[in-house]
């Protein structure tokens, strides 16, 4: 199992850190703290038991991880204006001081410039942390241009992210999005080779099918799958899921809060920043269709309000109780948002008040595709 080395002196100074960032998320927490939210015998029996660390993928190649990761994306790329990088580098530190060992960052966020800002914010502890990245696409004049899947881009991409991240190894290497003209064999016998030169630890996948998944496993273990899932997008249900079960295989859930959807934060009045904010454009996000998919978020501040959790903390932790090897990895570019996120993972729901939740949201309907045609073709579910 890959675990991040530590240094003795360092994680007692994270310790004294964590233990006073922890006084700070009781204000988001202190109902479940206070046992406020059921932990019946129900829950805890093991079915759907909550663990503050959790394990993507098996044998050599898995990687101990924190409950609930950082996604990186918006602080550089697709969620608005751009935060100063300062505060960025702080909120990963927080994170990391909060005992978020997980980060996730790709080339094409930015591009580059996320992870440049992960590279940097991560240096002083990089040993005691794991990042992922991702290849798989064509980047011409600071722009996507289509994908790209051949061996000699996956080797060009992996040494520039490797500079980037200032690191001498990446722990999680995914392919972004497959191309349809490179077989998924020669993709992942690339990682494989990379992961035997020591220069990539983990491979893994993302927005695949369940025929692609097994095609890369048996040339290189995979360690995670990452592709959107939430109570408004379940399509990993419908087979993936059962998949990386039966093969040993991590889930990790990017966008669980519907890209801030289901937080409760936007609303039909919403207005995005269309230079860098993806949701602009999307069917999903224009405002009748936000405005029709209101009663989903409402569902949710009603269970939560019943609960003292918030929205945001509801909807994180139904992702938790779906699989043991699930590891959502929500964004944020502020600090009281993130302590709000890693709260949810010290909620219990019983079996009655999660299937309570789940077939509210199912009987419900979702109005709006999830991505233009143009980004739809390039996923597989």
């Amino acid at each position: 199992m890959n675990k991040p080395l530590e240094n003795q002196k360092e994680s007692s100074r994270r310790n004294f850190m964590k233990a006073g960032l922890t006084m700070g998320t009781a204000f988001f927490a202190s109902p479940i703290l206070a046992g406020g939210t059921s932990k019946s015998s129900e829950a805890t029996s093991g079915k759907a038991s909550i663990t503050k660390t959790r394990t993507l993928g098996s044998g050599k190649h898995s990687l101990e991880v924190t409950a609930l990761g950082l996604g990186c994306m918006g602080m550089s790329y697709h969620r608005g204006r751009i935060p100063d990088r300062k505060v960025s580098i702080s909120l990963i530190r927080k994170a990391y001081e909060a005992g978020v060992n997980f980060f996730d960052t790709a080339e094409v966020y930015g591009p580059y410039t996320n992870e440049d800002l992960v590279g940097e914010a991560l240096q002083p502890f990089r040993k005691e942390i794991l990042v992922s990245t991702k290849f798989g696409f064509n980047i011409q004049n600071n722009q996507m241009a289509g994908m790209n899947g051949r061996p000699e881009q996956i080797r060009k991409v992996a040494e520039e992210s490797l500079k980037r991240l200032r690191t001498d190894v990446l722990d999680l290497f995914y392919q972004h999005r497959q191309d349809p003209n490179v077989p998924i064999e020669d993709v992942a016998g690339t990682v494989r080779d990379l992961i035997q030169e020591g220069k990539v630890r983990n491979f893994g996948l993302s927005e695949v099918n369940v025929e692609t998944i097994r095609r890369a496993h048996a040339i290189q273990p995979l360690t995670a799958i990452q592709s959107e899932y939430h109570l408004m997008w379940k399509k990993p249900e419908e087979g993936v899921l059962s998949a990386c079960e039966e093969l040993g295989i991590g889930f990790v859930p990017y966008s669980p809060m519907n890209r801030g959807f289901l937080t409760g934060m936007l609303n039909s009045q919403t207005k995005f920043f269309a230079e860098n904010d993806n949701r602009a454009g999307l069917p999903r996000f224009q405002p009748d269709a936000m405005a029709a998919n209101r009663p989903i978020v409402e569902a949710l501040i009603d269970f939560g309000h019943q609960r003292g959790l918030t929205p945001t903390q509801v909807a994180l932790a139904w992702l938790l109780h779906q699989k043991p090897f699930i590891v959502p990895i929500p964004g944020t570019t502020k600090e009281a948002h993130l302590m709000e996120n890693l709260a949810a993972a010290e909620i219990t729901f019983s079996e009655a008040e999660l299937k309570e939740l789940t077939e509210t949201i199912a009987g419900m309907t979702v109005y709006g595709d999830r991505y233009t045609p143009v980004e739809q073709s390039r996923v597989q579910n």
